[in-house]
């Protein structure tokens, strides 16, 4: 089995993306308004893309957004491998803090990387999020 990650266009992201996190909303649902200044790195199983994550650096911090695992591969540590590798990346970018808005069910997840809560709650589409940050 060969593993690997790699920048990747947008549009391969929006597929994972759309697949993955919001399958009932319409394709440009879940492309973002500043996709192209972003950085999309996907995670390959055999080079098929399995894990999709996005960053958007700005001022030292970087957010990243719409990370996402397809569903049959979801609890194989592909999210994982993706997260750890994006978090080491921006020790090497200088980055000083890192954060997301997490799904509420995905806290537990993110604290197994050092990302903490804030005070910050929100609703999206019925949907409770936080978010969280590390400063790195």
């Amino acid at each position: 089995m060969k593993i690997y990650i790699t920048k990747i266009e947008k549009e391969n992201a929006w597929e994972i993306r759309h697949k993955v996190m919001w399958p009932d909303k319409p394709f440009d649902f879940i492309q973002l308004d500043d996709d192209d200044t972003g950085i999309h790195l996907g995670l390959f199983k055999n080079n098929k893309l399995t894990s999709v994550i996005s960053l958007f650096i700005k001022n030292g911090e970087c957010q990243f957004r719409k990370f996402a695992t397809i569903q049959r591969e979801q609890g194989n540590g592909h999210g994982s491998a993706l997260l750890s590798y994006v978090l080491e990346e921006a020790k090497h970018f200088g980055i000083k803090k890192i954060w997301c808005n997490a799904r509420k069910d995905k806290v537990a997840f993110y604290k197994k990387f050092g990302l903490q809560e804030t005070e910050k709650h929100f609703f999206k589409e019925g949907k409770a999020y936080v978010i969280m940050e590390e400063y790195v």
